[in-house]
């Protein structure tokens, strides 16, 4: 069978919805693992799920965790595919973990993929590219793991409840090349997280400063609120709400874009997005090029008249 090593980050309390989907896939594909670089205090209690074996994470996990950027993340991927020998090594699409993981194929000496929709247990790994108009499929040439970073919203995530798996701790500590000064949880929304939302309603520069309309209607839509460059630098909302080249990568299922002419940089965040729909009062704006949908009209007279027509559908 497929032995799996599912990477994450850091695990908290309960699971995301992101490493619920990974997991959910990882059970499919054979036999998992789970490697952290920190636990909490409740130990393997969110990981007591069908499929997931047992847990590998640094020394002293409970004293000394090993939190991202620390670079013996890597160390600590390596070191558990040095004990098991896994066919796979997988990880959610997000910075930190591309980052670890990247830096452990070159340990592992081994094929990197990442923003993949899908894995086969063969280790083939498939991808959309080309603002999703292209599917590709990677094959490892060698032998070796194949390592791999999904993006969310790839599969359904269900989970069966089950023992919680035995922990074992890595010869590896949190190294000292990184010293983390300071943490603080983003104050709660109310809204799913951005990178895990099935719907995300993005602004940018049309909005002109007002949220009303696109806060309304993200939370009619039980949407994740996103943002443009221009956006966030205005200062209309947190820097971790940028979508974009220099932001975060997003792969909703529905996207709507507000008031954003759709430069390349905010393409690379969002064009792999299911459905695109755009809103602008400039017809010529570059986001119509990728758009599924688009209404060319002013964002203060559509978004009403959506919401409304939201609302009558919801009865």
């Amino acid at each position: 069978m497929t032995q799996v090593l599912v990477f994450f980050d850091r695990v908290e309390t309960e699971l995301s919805r992101a490493q619920a989907e990974l997991l959910t896939h990882a059970d499919a594909l054979g036999d998992t693992v789970v490697v952290t670089g920190s636990l909490p205090v409740t130990g393997t209690a969110p990981l007591a799920v069908k499929g997931v074996t047992g847990v590998l994470t640094g020394a002293d996990h409970v004293n000394a965790p090993i939190y991202a950027p620390d670079p013996a993340l890597a160390d600590v991927v390596a070191a558990a595919a040095g004990e098991l020998d896994p066919d796979l090594i997988l990880g959610l699409d997000a910075p930190e973990t591309v980052d670890a993981l990247a830096r452990a194929a070159v340990l592992l000496e081994a094929g990197l993929i990442t923003g993949a929709t899908g894995v086969t247990g063969s280790g083939a790994a498939t991808k959309s590219v080309l603002a999703d108009s292209w599917h590709t499929t990677a094959q490892i040439s060698e032998d070796g793991p194949l390592i791999a970073t999904l993006r969310p919203n790839t599969v359904l995530p269900v989970l069966v409840d089950a023992a919680e798996p035995e922990v074992v701790e890595l010869d590896v500590a949190a190294s000292s090349a990184v010293e983390i000064l300071k943490e603080a949880e983003l104050p709660s929304t109310g809204r799913p997280t951005l990178t895990e939302a099935s719907t995300v309603v993005a602004f940018g520069r049309g909005v002109e400063g007002d949220l009303s309309l696109v806060e309304e209607l993200a939370d009619e839509l039980g949407a994740a609120l996103g943002a443009s460059r221009v956006a966030t630098d205005a200062g209309w909302i947190d820097h971790s709400a940028q979508v974009g080249q220099t932001g975060v990568i997003v792969s909703p299922k529905l996207y709507l874009s507000v008031g954003i002419s759709g430069a390349v940089q905010q393409k690379a965040g969002m064009q792999t997005s299911g459905t695109i729909v755009a809103i602008n009062k400039d017809e010529d704006a570059p986001v119509f090029e990728i758009a599924d949908f688009g209404v060319v009209g002013d964002l203060n007279e559509v978004l009403p008249q959506m919401i409304e027509e939201i609302r009558r559908r919801k009865g």
